[in-house]
């Protein structure tokens, strides 16, 4: 069965913008190793991360890109409101989202989530440790 998985935003953006092995696993969903579940909110917060002051993507490049990671991903709306994270309450969307999707694993350079190691069975894995689990490496 081919594992489905929840990206952290900043997996999203370190694979369109750097490369290496956040992109290997967005190779691995193209290619129909692995697949991707995501929600209205972390579209949502890639898109604002795309066009913040960081970044400082266009309207209609951040929304292209936006738009290619839906078409990829399977869409879950979360049931359940998580408040776990009180550092960086974006990252609570990330769980929420694994849960209404029954995840397979969560990947995420986020401190804050790779901290709980993993949530609710749900093993929280840095792109590197995910690629070697899941033999994609």
């Amino acid at each position: 069965m081919t594992p489905l998985l929840v990206l952290d935003t900043n997996v999203y953006i370190s694979s369109v913008l750097f490369g290496g092995k956040p992109r290997r696993i967005i190779e691995a969903a193209l290619a129909g190793k692995v697949r991707l579940a995501v929600s209205a909110p972390i579209l949502e917060e890639i898109e604002s991360v795309l066009k913040g002051k960081k970044f400082k993507f266009p309207e209609v490049a951040a929304r292209e890109i936006i738009n290619e990671i839906a078409s990829l991903a399977e869409i879950f709306e979360p049931v359940e409101k998580i408040s776990l994270i009180k550092e960086d309450p974006a990252d609570n969307r990330i769980l929420e989202c694994a849960l209404a999707a029954g995840a397979a694993a969560i990947v995420s350079g986020d401190s804050h989530l790779l901290s709980l190691g993993n949530f609710r069975a749900i093993p929280i894995l840095d792109p590197a440790d995910f690629l070697e689990k899941y033999k994609l490496g």
